[in-house]
């Protein structure tokens, strides 16, 4: 089959590698019907987080499953799937807890010695702790499948972020960050019941998904005139909640300096460039909780699947521009260049 490797910074290929099979009784082999490029996949292309060359890329997807092996219970030939981007056994403590990213048999696709999720077919362990089962009718259905793609990362990822920043009904929330996880934790703020929300970012195409999204206030300014726009939105005071979705040391203290005095910071952006900390006195100080961390998005799919299948919620703007398999190598480049928000991959 065809699958998406990684050789090098820059390097991205599509070729021929083995087709996955069957390994372990508990595991699935599916067939991708989508998959995506995911802002945080660029720090490899970048160079800036460490890959062997060769290895496969790519964590969330969509599909159909092909084959089931003996001890799997909740899956058939046929079923529709999605994929968090983390895989779990669904069964241990930390599965029972809802922090299926520490699951001590979980993993991540695109892994050493794992599949990744940009190709035609991946081999899932653990697939009745993993996968989610989604309405068949939905594979006909191509804005509906899109939006739930979202589903396998970004939306989670989100609403994890909201989650930690502790939005609740009637809440102020600041947004840093106008990626698709951004955009994600607006629609999340949204669903969550802020009262007023304010995006960070300074792409109109963005901002303006921002606002369909729920944004009622854009700040384009960066740094401290970012932080002074917020306070000056807000009466001085800040924020109540902070979702921060960039990892950068400068996006951390952008999101400390419009937090409210007694509020909370969500993070989910993965952590890069920001060796020298934080100022944790200035958190200590202003009585500021910093909770996050990376998102345990099978935990969340039955909460919000229902919405997306409603259409309560649409994630699916935040795909804008769609792509072959052979593309994908197109597709990195776009989202490193700033000229696409997120790639739509069909195999």
């Amino acid at each position: 089959m065809r699958a998406t490797v990684i050789h090098a910074p820059h390097d991205i290929r599509v070729q021929e590698v083995p087709d996955p099979t069957i390994q372990q009784p508990t595991d699935v082999v599916l067939r991708v019907l989508r998959a995506c490029i995911c802002g945080s996949d660029l720090w490899a292309y970048r160079g800036e987080s460490a890959r062997r060359p060769g290895q496969r890329i790519g964590h969330e997807f969509i599909g159909i499953v092909e084959e089931a092996g003996p001890e799997v219970g909740g899956f058939a030939r046929g079923d529709l799937v999605v994929a968090p981007f983390v895989w779990s056994d669904g069964t241990c403590e930390y599965c029972a807890e809802g922090l299926t990213t520490s699951c001590p048999q979980g993993g991540f696709w695109g892994s050493v010695g794992s599949d990744g999720g940009q190709g035609e077919a991946v081999r899932v362990p653990f697939a009745d702790g993993t996968l989610v089962k989604l309405p068949a009718a939905a594979a006909s259905d191509d804005r509906l499948l899109t939006a739930l793609l979202a589903l396998s990362d970004v939306l989670g990822t989100g609403h994890h972020a909201a989650i930690g920043a502790g939005v609740k009904p009637g809440t102020t929330v600041a947004v840093v960050g106008d990626g698709a996880v951004g955009l994600c934790g607006v629609m999340a703020a949204k669903r969550l019941g802020a009262e007023r929300i304010i995006a960070l970012g300074r792409h109109q195409v963005r901002t303006d998904i921002a606002r369909t999204f729920g944004a009622t206030d854009v700040v384009a300014e960066r740094g401290e005139a970012a932080v002074a726009a917020v306070r000056e939105l807000t009466g001085g005071a800040g924020a109540h909640a902070v979702i921060e979705a960039v990892g950068t040391e400068q996006s951390m203290r952008t999101a400390v300096g419009i937090t409210r005095d007694g509020g909370s910071i969500g993070y989910v952006g993965v952590p890069h460039g920001s060796g020298t900390g934080l100022d944790l006195g200035v958190m200590f100080d202003r009585n500021i909780a910093l909770r996050g961390g990376v998102a345990p998005v099978r935990t969340y799919i039955p909460e919000l699947l229902p919405d997306v299948l409603a259409g309560t919620i649409d994630p699916s703007p935040v795909f804008d521009l769609t792509i072959g398999l052979d593309e994908v190598p197109v597709g990195y480049k776009a989202m490193d260049e700033r000229t696409a928000l997120k790639v739509l991959i069909k195999p």
